[in-house]
C-alpha cells in the first residue's frame, strides 16, 4: 500500500527535479536558494526505499487483517506520511514561486524540506532492521505453487455436487461446450468477479459424469498471479504422470521450454480433441487466444435472487428460515448482491449465532465491522482483495475512487475519469487524450470484473457504472489505511485527526471539517442534497489552499466565496445542478483549472477574467427548464463570454454558447481554438454563417457540432470549403434551404439531429449511406413532406431512429430489408401519423418501440385490450410503450406498456 503512495510522490518528484533542473539562477531568482538540489536528494533517498517496498507491504499486510508486525506497520505508515509532506512542500513551492516575489512562507518552507531529509534518513536507517528484500530479488512472496489447503480459494475442491446452488445452468452449458463439437482444439474461459464462484463451477465442470467420460486424461490446476507458462507446462506434466501412473521425466526442472512442450504433446497426442477451461478475472485472459484457436466465453453472472435466497438459506439455516427472521435475512441477502461467496460466508457466520431477531439485526447493521473482524468472514475480505492488491500502481489510486461515492451510488463516467485526470492519476501520452486514457482505465477496470456496467450509451460507450457493496467495503478499508479519503456519510461521523487527503460529504454533520490540523486536503465532493451553509464552504476554501479537486454536484450550493482564486492548484471544479448564479472574478486567477462544470447552473454570464484560464479544457455550461413545456429553441439557456475568448487554447469542449453575445466578432475568435473536441453554439443568425465556417474549419480535431438558431424563420447558411475529418456527432437545428452537401459524405458519424430544417423533398435517400450511423433524430419538422420512405440497404448499422414533431407526417414506408440492425423506434407527437406502420413488422430485430403523445386512434388501434385490430402489426417487438402527456413540465407524463407475444 505505501508502494502506491510512494510511487506517485516519485512520478511527482521527478516531473518537479525535471523542471527545475535547467533553471537559470541569473533568468529566475528561486524562492528558497538551493531548493532544486534538496529535491533531488530527497528523491534519490526515496528511490532507494522504493526498492523495499514491494516486500514492507506483504509484510505490512495487504489484506488489513494485520499480518505484519507492529514495527513494519509503523515504518510503512511513517513513510507515507513523509511522502505526503513531500508532496505538501512540493505544491506550496510552486504556489509561492508563481507569485514572483519573496513570500513569508518560505523560510518555513526551507525548514519542513530539512526536516524531510532528516525524516526520510531515519526512515532508511530504520529499513535495515526489517531486512526487507529488494524488489524483483529471489525473494518472492507471490510463490509459484498452486494454493496450498487453508487458501481460501481451495474451498471449491471440498463442496460437495449437493451443495451447489444456482450453478445448473452455467454446469450443463459448459458440459455441453466441452463435450460437443469435433475434435478441434477449444479454450472454455469462465470470466467474472472475485467471489463469484468461477473455481466452483469449473470444478464441478471438471468433475461431471460426460466431460470424464469425453475425456480420461485431464487434469486442474489452480494457479497463481505469478504463474509462467513453464510453471504451467511443469505442472501438466506432473498431473499426466500421475493420471498415467508414470513418475516424473528425469530432470524435468531443467528442461527448456522446448522439450517441456514435447512432454505435454507426448500425453495429449494420442488422444480426443483437447479441450481447456479457464478461470479469470480479466475479460483480456479470456480472449487473448482468439487469433490461436475457437474460443468460447462464459460471463458469469450474480446469481438472482431466488437461488441466492435458498443458498443463504441452507448456510443459515441447513434448511427453510424461520418466518420471524425473513425479513432481515432478506435484507442481509441483499446485501450480498448474489456474490455466492458472500451469501456462504455470511450465511455460515449466522449459522454459529442464536437465532433470534437481535442477532440477525446486529449483524446486518454491523456487516461492515464484521467483514474486517470475524474470522467466518476473512477469507472473503482476501478473495476480494487479490483483485485490488494485483493491480498495477497507477491504477490502485483510480480504483479508490469508487470508494468516495456514497453506497449503491451510480457512478457517471466523465465525472469520474475527470476527478482522475484533476488529481493526476492519468499519465499523458503522446497523441492521446488524456480522456480516451482515462477510459481505457474505466475498460480494463471493467475487464477485470472489479466495476460493472450500470449505463451504455447508443454507440457502446460506458455511461455509468457502480462497484459491487462487499467490494466498495473492501475499497473503504484500504482507504482508511491509505488515509486517501475521510468519509462523513452519517450526522455523527468524526472529522479525522489524522493525515488524510479528502473528504467525502453525504451528511452535513455538526462538525467542522475545518477544524482538523490537517491542511493537505487535495479534494473535496459533496453529496449531501440539503442545504449547504455558506460559511462551511468560506472555511473550506479558506483552509484548504491545496485543492485540486471542488465537486458539489447536485447539492444546494447557493454561492461561491470571492476569495475562489486563492485555489492555485485546483484543476477541478464542478457546480453542476446546482443553485449557483455568479461566478466571483477572482476565478480568473485559477490558472490550473482544467474542468469548469457549469451544467444545469442559472450562471448565464461568465466574468472576462475567465480568458486567463489557458489551461481550461473542459467547459460545459447551460440551463435546461425542465420545469416547463419543451421547445428546441427555448428549452436551453446558454453562456454568454466576453471578448478574448481565443486566449482559452487548451478548450477542448464548450458548450453552449450564446453567439449573438458578441456576434461576429466573437465567432471569429473561435478560430484561435483549435484544439475543441466539442463545440455547441446556440442563438445563431443568418449573417454569421461565413464567420462561422471558417472558424469551424479550422477545428481539425472536432468531434461534435451542435448548431442552433436564433428564430425559427432564421435561415442557417453552412457552406463548408471542408468539413471537420473526424466529426462523429452533428446537431443542427434551424432552417436549411436544403440539406447541406457535405453531410452524407461524413463517413465517421455516429449520431445526427436535424430540427427545424423544413425539408420539402425526403432527405432519407441523401442519408441513408452514412456508414456508421447509429442514431438518427428528426425532429420539429425538420421534413415538412408527408411521407418518408427507407429503402433496402439503407442506414445499415443505425440503432435508433426518432421521429418527433413532424407536423404533416402521415405515412411511413419501410422496404423488407431495410433498417436491419434497428433496435429503437420512436414516435413522438406526429398528429398526421393516424395509423401505425405496417412495415414495422419487417423490423424483426426491434427491442423498442415508443409511442409518445400519438393520435388516440393509433394508440388504440395497438391495444388489445381495446380490441387493437393492428396489434398483430407490433406483437412480435419486446417492448412498446406508450408515452401520455399529464402536465405543463418536461417530466410530467405517464407510461404503460402495450402487452405483446414476446412479454406476455
Amino acid at each position: 500500500m505505501a508502494k502506491t503512495v510512494v510511487s506517485f510522490v516519485l512520478e511527482q518528484l521527478g516531473q518537479f527535479v525535471l523542471k527545475h533542473a535547467f533553471r537559470s539562477v541569473v533568468e529566475e531568482k528561486s524562492l528558497v536558494k538551493g531548493v532544486e538540489s534538496d529535491f533531488n536528494e530527497i528523491k534519490d533517498e526515496l528511490e532507494s526505499i522504493h526498492a523495499f517496498l514491494k516486500d514492507a507491504d506483504t509484510r505490512y499486510g495487504d489484506d488489513g487483517g494485520g499480518g505484519g508486525s507492529n514495527g513494519v506497520k509503523t515504518w510503512v505508515k511513517q513513510l507515507r506520511e513523509v511522502s505526503f509532506r513531500i508532496q505538501d512542500v512540493i505544491d506550496y513551492y510552486i504556489m509561492y514561486e508563481a507569485e514572483k516575489v519573496n513570500h513569508p512562507k518560505a523560510s518555513e518552507i526551507a525548514s519542513e524540506i530539512q526536516d524531510i531529509k532528516l525524516s526520510l534518513g531515519k526512515i532508511k536507517e530504520r529499513s535495515t532492521r526489517f531486512e526487507f528484500r529488494s524488489e524483483g530479488g529471489s525473494g518472492s512472496y507471490r510463490g509459484l505453487k498452486a494454493p496450498r489447503i487453508g487458501d481460501p480459494r481451495m474451498d471449491p475442491f471440498f463442496i460437495e455436487e449437493t451443495q451447489v446452488v444456482g450453478f445448473e445452468f452455467p454446469r450443463d452449458e459448459l458440459v455441453s461446450r466441452l463435450v460437443g463439437g469435433n475434435d478441434e482444439l477449444m479454450l472454455v474461459s469462465v470470466v467474472g468477479m472475485g467471489g463469484l464462484g468461477k473455481t466452483t463451477l469449473a470444478k464441478h465442470v471438471f468433475d461431471n459424469e460426460l466431460v470424464r467420460g469425453d475425456f480420461p486424461c485431464r487434469c486442474f490446476i489452480t494457479v497463481s498471479q505469478s504463474y509462467t507458462i513453464r510453471d504451467l507446462l511443469i505442472e501438466m506434466i506432473k498431473k499426466f504422470c500421475k493420471i498415467c501412473n508414470e513418475p516424473n521425466p528425469e530432470g524435468l526442472h531443467n528442461m527448456d521450454d522446448e522439450s517441456l512442450i514435447t512432454n505435454v504433446r507426448k500425453y495429449l497426442e494420442p488422444k480426443r480433441g483437447s479441450r481447456i477451461l479457464v478461470t479469470t478475472r480479466s475479460m483480456h485472459v479470456a480472449v487473448n487466444s482468439k487469433k490461436s484457436f475457437l474460443v468460447h466465453v462464459h460471463e458469469l453472472q450474480s446469481l438472482p435472487l431466488n437461488k441466492a435466497w435458498e443458498l443463504f438459506c441452507n448456510k443459515a439455516f441447513r434448511g427453510q428460515c424461520p418466518t420471524e427472521l425473513e425479513d432481515e435475512s432478506k435484507e442481509i441477502v441483499q446485501k450480498c448482491g448474489g456474490l455466492p461467496l458472500a451469501i456462504v460466508a455470511i450465511g455460515g457466520l449466522l449459522s454459529t449465532k442464536a437465532k433470534t431477531i437481535f442477532e440477525w439485526e446486529k449483524v446486518s447493521q454491523s456487516l461492515r465491522i464484521e467483514l474486517h473482524r470475524n474470522v467466518h468472514l476473512t477469507d472473503l475480505v482476501k478473495i476480494l482483495s487479490l483483485s485490488y492488491d494485483d493491480l498495477p500502481f497507477h491504477l490502485k489510486s483510480c480504483m479508490l475512487y469508487f470508494g468516495i461515492y456514497p453506497e449503491d451510488y451510480i457512478i457517471n463516467r466523465k465525472r469520474l475519469t475527470r476527478q482522475w485526470i484533476a488529481e493526476g492519476f492519468v499519465t499523458q501520452e503522446e497523441g492521446r487524450t488524456l480522456e480516451d486514457l482515462a477510459e481505457e482505465y474505466l475498460i480494463e477496470f471493467i475487464h477485470r470484473s472489479l466495476v460493472s456496467v450500470s449505463k451504455v450509451g447508443f454507440d457502446g460507450k460506458v455511461k455509468s457504472c457502480q462497484v459491487h457493496d462487499l467490494m466498495r467495503e473492501v475499497i473503504i478499508r484500504k482507504m482508511k489505511d491509505l488515509s486517501f479519503c475521510h468519509l462523513c456519510h452519517k450526522d455523527d461521523d468524526q472529522v479525522t485527526l489524522g493525515i488524510t487527503r479528502r473528504f467525502s460529504i453525504a451528511a452535513i454533520s455538526n462538525n467542522d471539517l475545518t477544524n482538523t490540523s490537517n491542511s493537505g486536503i487535495r479534494a473535496i465532493f459533496v453529496f449531501d442534497k440539503g442545504e449547504f451553509p455558506n460559511h462551511l464552504v468560506d472555511g473550506l476554501i479558506a483552509k484548504f489552499k491545496l485543492l485540486k479537486v471542488l465537486d458539489f454536484e447536485n447539492s444546494l450550493l447557493n454561492s461561491i466565496p470571492d476569495d475562489l482564486g486563492n485555489l492555485f492548484h485546483l484543476r477541478y471544479l464542478n457546480l453542476s445542478h446546482t443553485k449557483v448564479t455568479i461566478l466571483p472574478r477572482s476565478i480568473g486567477k485559477l490558472v490550473n483549472l482544467e474542468t469548469l462544470d457549469l451544467r444545469q447552473t442559472r450562471v448565464h454570464e461568465l466574468p472576462e477574467e475567465i480568458n486567463n484560464l489557458t489551461k481550461l479544457r473542459l467547459l460545459p455550461v447551460y440551463y435546461r427548464k425542465y420545469e416547463r413545456h419543451y421547445s428546441m429553441l427555448n428549452f436551453t439557456i446558454g453562456v454568454q463570454m466576453q471578448e478574448g475568448i481565443g486566449c482559452l487554447i487548451s478548450l477542448q469542449k464548450l458548450y453552449f454558447l450564446e453567439a449573438d453575445h458578441g456576434g461576429i466578432d466573437l465567432i471569429q475568435e473561435l478560430k484561435k481554438l483549435r484544439q475543441l473536441r466539442k463545440l455547441g453554439i446556440r442563438r445563431v443568425r443568418g449573417e454569421y454563417g461565413n464567420a462561422l465556417c471558417a472558424a469551424i474549419q479550422e477545428m481539425k480535431h472536432l468531434e461534435s457540432l451542435n448548431i442552433t438558431a436564433i428564430a425559427e424563420e432564421e435561415i442557417l447558411d453552412l457552406d463548408f470549403v471542408s468539413t471537420p475529418p473526424k466529426l462523429r456527432v452533428l446537431n443542427l437545428k434551424g432552417r436549411l434551404a436544403n440539406l447541406p452537401n457535405w453531410i452524407p459524405n461524413l463517413k465517421y458519424l455516429v449520431k445526427l439531429r436535424l430540427g427545424l430544417s423544413n425539408f420539402q423533398n425526403d432527405p432519407l435517400d441523401s442519408l441513408k449511406n452514412l456508414p456508421n450511423l447509429l442514431r438518427l433524430n428528426l425532429w420539429d419538422d425538420a421534413f415538412a413532406g408527408d411521407s418518408l420512405c427507407f429503402k433496402v440497404g439503407g442506414f445499415p448499422k443505425l440503432k435508433e431512429l426518432d421521429l418527433t414533431r413532424l407536423n404533416k407526417l402521415s405515412s411511413i414506408t419501410i422496404e423488407k430489408g431495410a433498417l436491419l440492425s434497428l433496435h429503437h423506434f420512436r414516435f413522438n407527437n406526429n398528429p398526421q401519423l393516424k395509423e401505425v406502420p405496417q412495415d414495422l413488422r419487417h423490423l424483426e430485430n426491434l427491442q423498442f418501440l415508443g409511442f409518445a403523445d400519438m393520435p388516440p386512434e393509433l394508440v388504440e388501434s395497438i391495444d388489445p385490450r381495446r380490441g387493437g385490430e393492428c396489434h398483430w402489426i407490433i406483437e412480435h417487438i419486446p417492448l412498446v410503450l406508450i408515452r401520455q402527456k399529464v402536465g405543463s413540465r418536461f417530466h410530467d407524463y405517464e407510461l404503460y406498456p402495450i402487452p405483446t407475444i414476446s412479454n406476455v
